[in-house]
């Protein structure tokens, strides 16, 4: 298999950022926790990636943490709005165990439920 190469994705870097997105909202699914905060500018989507020493050991969370990067790859450039960060949180044996398809539903799901309320 040939590795394809793919733009980075526009990451959130400072903890406090993923603070601001901790007090905004929030839903979570079987395979995932997502968190939506809205910035006020028209600045793309950016994104951030935490799993907990509750997942695993550091393999797991790494392992979570790659499944987390694919997927945000795969549904963000559709379902992500301009102005928004968002903060991906793995959860325990679901996120690096669970079908591909369906923690991209995960995502898509969780993103439409924010961006209705």
């Amino acid at each position: 298999m040939i590795p394809t190469m793919t733009a980075p994705l526009p990451v959130l870097k400072k903890r406090a950022e993923f603070l601001a997105a901790s007090r905004a909202a929030k839903c979570g699914t079987k395979g995932l926790m997502v968190q939506a905060r809205a910035r006020g500018d028209d600045a793309p989507w950016r994104v951030g990636f935490t799993c907990s020493k509750k997942v695993g050991n550091a393999v797991a969370r790494n392992r979570a943490k790659r499944r987390l990067r694919e997927i945000a790859r795969a549904v963000l450039p559709l379902s992500g709005l301009v102005g928004y960060d968002y903060v991906l949180i793995g959860r325990f044996d679901a996120t690096a165990n669970r079908d591909f398809e369906a923690l991209k539903g995960d995502l898509a799901y969780a993103l439409a439920k924010l961006h209705s309320t």
